[in-house]
């Protein structure tokens, strides 16, 4: 299939402008696919700075990019020019350090995470693990929003090799940092038992915030409040100073500081925690939902912001 030259040509002009550039579904702050997650979440975890295409956003790059490269599927990863791959051979790349070396960096740090595992979840991984097929071993990956997969496969050479109550857990060069003091454990409870894990580096959870605590941050200037109301709601109850959340908005306010504080507002405090727990997940670790809302601000705070 021949590729329209036009369409050609602005492809050639992304290449030349950025010396690594994704070509993906979605953006690197809200991936639309698991793919480009862990493309985009590689990236992000070695530092560089690197340009996006979203063919979601543009369906003749979408289809165009495939030609271009002669390769299937979305993802692809560019570095000078060079078509490099999918999700699976960056990932591959990043093990055997060669990802690193294509992009003028170190040789990826392969120090084993301190990690501690329960007597009780050493059991059951033991357990586990006689009845599996020789040469299968403990594996664990941590996404770059902290999800945790834990499963047997057999060793490629290049993971980093963890050690904790006679357990030896392999973890590929992207997760062993991010499992840096992991605990795995053994729960029982309503639903039966399993493993556990804790992770002290993921995000803490939603935090709810009432208006007059909210007011009272507001005052001492140390959050920040995202509107994620309808614009005609925002129009007719105005919460001055707010940053909105629209899809024009969405990627200049993941790209803050992940230690920044924000505060979801809505009119009830529904929608707002759906934000919140959004950016809670990108790796923003001081997130909190209002509760009540914009309703619950104009009763308690502000009696001249309109209720509708």
């Amino acid at each position: 299939m021949s590729l329209d030259p036009a369409l050609r040509a602005r492809i050639d002009g992304v290449l030349a402008d950025n010396r690594i550039v994704l070509f993906m579904k979605g953006s690197p702050a809200a991936p639309q696919c698991g793919f480009s997650a862990k493309a985009s979440g590689i990236l992000n975890g070695l530092g560089v700075e690197y340009g996006h295409v979203d063919v979601l956003a543009d369906p003749a790059i979408r289809e165009g990019i495939k030609t271009y490269g002669n390769w299937p599927t979305v993802p692809q990863l560019y570095i000078d020019r060079e078509l490099v791959g999918g999700s699976d051979i960056v990932e591959h790349m990043l093990n055997t350090g060669e990802l690193h070396a294509a992009l003028g960096l170190p040789e990826p740090d392969r120090t084993p995470p301190a990690i501690t595992i329960s007597d009780e979840a050493a059991e059951a991984i033991r357990s586990a693990m006689a009845d599996a097929d020789p040469g299968m071993a403990l594996h664990l990956s941590i996404g770059p929003r902290f999800d945790a997969n834990l499963r047997l496969a057999e060793p490629s050479g290049h993971e980093v090799v963890a050690e904790a109550n006679g357990i030896r857990v392999y973890f590929d060069v992207a997760s062993a940092p991010r499992a840096q003091g992991l605990q795995i454990g053994w729960t029982e409870g309503p639903r039966g038992a399993g493993i556990a894990i804790h992770n002290p580096n993921a995000p803490g959870p939603v935090k709810p915030l009432t208006v007059a605590a909210l007011k009272a941050r507001l005052d001492a200037g140390d959050i920040t409040v995202v509107d994620v109301r309808p614009v005609e709601d925002r129009e007719f109850a105005p919460f001055p100073g707010a940053e909105v959340l629209d899809q024009a908005s969405h990627d200049r306010l993941a790209a803050f500081d992940k230690a920044t504080p924000l505060a979801f507002l809505c009119h009830h405090g529904v929608s707002s925690r759906q934000a919140a727990e959004h950016f809670r997940a990108l790796g923003f670790r001081d997130v909190h939902n209002v509760e009540g809302g914009i309703e619950a601000w104009s009763s308690e705070i502000d009696p001249s912001v309109p209720k509708y």
